[in-house]
């Protein structure tokens, strides 16, 4: 039988060699299954797998070898590797901690289970995990650089020095440079920030993320033309057509939809087989008011995807015809029911419909309640204090939907500052007392068939806003299942402005909708309270003429949920 094996590696080779890693997967999974209980050949077949892109046979495949042969750390890292690139990532660690003795030695798998943790959220438990892939080997490639990024996600004063190690592991790796340019900006060193970002963009100005990068840094320091890097490099790459998307987007995140019609449209006389910037023009013509435009390219558009529809879905809308949005949006569901963004369309349609299930969907009592923030007394001082330091050195984010005002970089709780440790357990507590008077579990609804699951708090940050046109536009949290705010500070109203100026309204839905549908709560803010409400309900602020609003939001997932 070992000929067998060893026919099937040779023939499996030469198909690799002739470039079909797919057959040499079958190869090699077929003479797996005749041999039952080879584990290097199931590890073998799994290799192929991945090397063919074939993840979940991947993943079944090195389970298979690790069934034959459960002593093999080897076999368990690479089961835990394929698993997570099928975004499994609690089952990856769960493959990995019978090994927990003999893997803390050996920095490969060190450093597979710090990257399942981070993408878990569990950034503490990452940066324990990466720690001991470097003492174990202190060069490690890709240890270096996921401890840099815990660094930088977690606030640790040494981000930038984390970074440079992460550099002198690997120099010509962009993401290290680009991390260390974040690393600066994070650190208030702004020039020397811009300074990398400038070269990263000269050097390669085909990389999205850096021209992002470069556009939020110009954002900050108040410059007009904030998404020059973005003309530079179509200038550069002209044709290149994901240069010329990104700008639209960008465009329309600064809500200049008029202009990123307009450059969408520009991108299609170069690339008319691209239906995607046709999409695009399509999408900032109809925020813009421009339906009859829109229209047209919907009409005639032959894409097909899950975007698309979401998108035409908002053009349905906008131009009078729920219905049709409708049988959109159901086509979204059907393919993903836990898709945010699909759900928070169907309510807004089904309300212009008189649907009963626009009530079932948002307005049963208890899913949108204002809570008592559990131990707020003995955190207020010590967490306004810190979250004015960290708004002091801030900005508003490209592409959110904060309109002036400044909003804190990366995850507020995962900051070593012991203060927002306490504040994360208070709202854990709060939390609870918001799951006891929800209405009962209900599989088909998409926060209550989450409401006896264990939940995480995930995604938190801070937002501080001024008054006199700081505000946040209505949007949605599409990533989560429950979405927040955390009353820090309020001002009262001044004697000539409205009372509820800087109300939360939720369920008013986004203005580009241009849709005649009030809030269906509009709730008064108190400081130490804490607003709680579905992730598919719009969210937006009541402007106001004068005072600090400073918040704390964050989005609630499932326990096993991928960060």
């Amino acid at each position: 039988m070992t000929g067998l094996a060893d026919e099937a590696r040779r023939q499996a080779g030469a198909a690799a060699a002739a470039g079909d890693p797919l057959q040499a997967f079958r190869l090699l999974e077929a003479a797996a299954r005749q041999r039952g209980s080879d584990a290097p050949l199931w590890n073998s077949a799994g290799n192929a797998a991945m090397r063919a892109g074939q993840v979940e046979d991947a993943a079944a495949a090195f389970g298979s070898a690790v069934d034959a042969d459960p002593a093999s750390l080897e076999y368990a890292i690479n089961h835990a590797i394929a698993l997570g690139r099928c975004g499994r990532d609690q089952a990856a660690i769960d493959a990995l901690v019978h090994h927990a003795a003999a893997g803390a030695r050996d920095a490969r798998y060190c450093s597979v289970r710090a990257a399942r943790a981070l993408a878990l959220g569990q950034r503490a438990e990452a940066a324990r995990w990466y720690d001991a892939a470097l003492a174990a080997e202190p060069g490690h490639a890709r240890a270096t650089l996921g401890r840099a990024r815990v660094a930088l996600e977690r606030a640790e004063p040494d981000a930038v020095e984390q970074f440079e190690r992460a550099i002198a592991a690997q120099p010509g790796d962009r993401e290290r440079w680009l991390g260390k340019a974040q690393a600066l900006e994070a650190d208030g060193r702004f020039a020397e920030a811009a300074e990398v970002a400038a070269a990263l963009t000269a050097q390669m100005p085909g990389w999205i993320e850096s021209l992002r990068f470069e556009a939020a840094l110009l954002l900050k320091a108040g410059d007009p033309d904030c998404t020059r890097p973005f003309a530079a490099a179509e200038a550069a790459l002209p044709r290149d057509p994901a240069i010329a998307a990104a700008h639209v987007e960008a465009l329309g995140a600064l809500d200049r939809f008029g202009a990123a019609a307009d450059r969408a449209a520009a991108a299609r006389t170069r690339f008319p087989a691209i239906p995607e910037l046709a999409m695009l023009e399509a999408q900032h013509a109809g925020a813009a008011g421009d339906n009859a435009r829109a229209e047209l390219i919907w009409r005639g558009l032959p894409l097909r995807s899950t975007n698309r529809d979401l998108l035409e879905a908002r053009h349905r809308l906008r131009v009078g015809q729920p219905d049709a949005a409708v049988r959109l949006l159901d086509r979204v569901r059907e393919a993903d029911d836990a898709n945010v963004t699909a759900w928070a369309l169907h309510g807004v349609a089904w309300r212009l419909l008189d649907d009963p299930r626009a009530g079932w969907l948002h307005e049963q009592p208890g899913l949108v309640a204002m809570l008592p923030l559990h131990g707020w007394t003995e955190l207020r001082e010590e967490v306004t204090a810190l979250l004015h330091q960290l708004h002091d050195a801030a900005a508003p984010p490209l592409g959110q939907s904060l309109r002036g005002g400044t909003q804190t970089r990366g995850g507020l709780f995962d900051r070593l500052d012991p203060p927002f440790a306490r504040l994360a357990d208070a709202i854990d507590a709060t939390l609870e007392d918001y799951r006891a008077q929800l209405p009962a579990a209900d599989a088909a609804h998409p926060l209550l068939r989450h409401r006896d699951a264990p939940w995480r708090i995930a995604g938190s940050w801070s937002v501080r806003l001024a008054g006199g046109g700081d505000h946040h536009t209505a949007h949605i949290h599409p990533l989560g299942i429950l979405s927040s705010a955390l009353y820090v500070e309020f001002p009262p109203p001044t004697l000539d402005e409205d009372p509820e100026a800087g109300w939360l309204e939720v369920g008013r839905p986004a203005a580009d909708l241009r849709l005649d549908l009030p809030p269906l709560h509009v709730i008064r803010p108190v400081p130490g309270h804490l607003a709680l409400f579905p992730s598919t309900l719009f969210h937006g602020t009541r402007p106001f003429s004068g005072g600090i609003r400073m918040t704390v939001a964050f989005d609630v997932h499932t326990a096993g949920a991928s960060a």
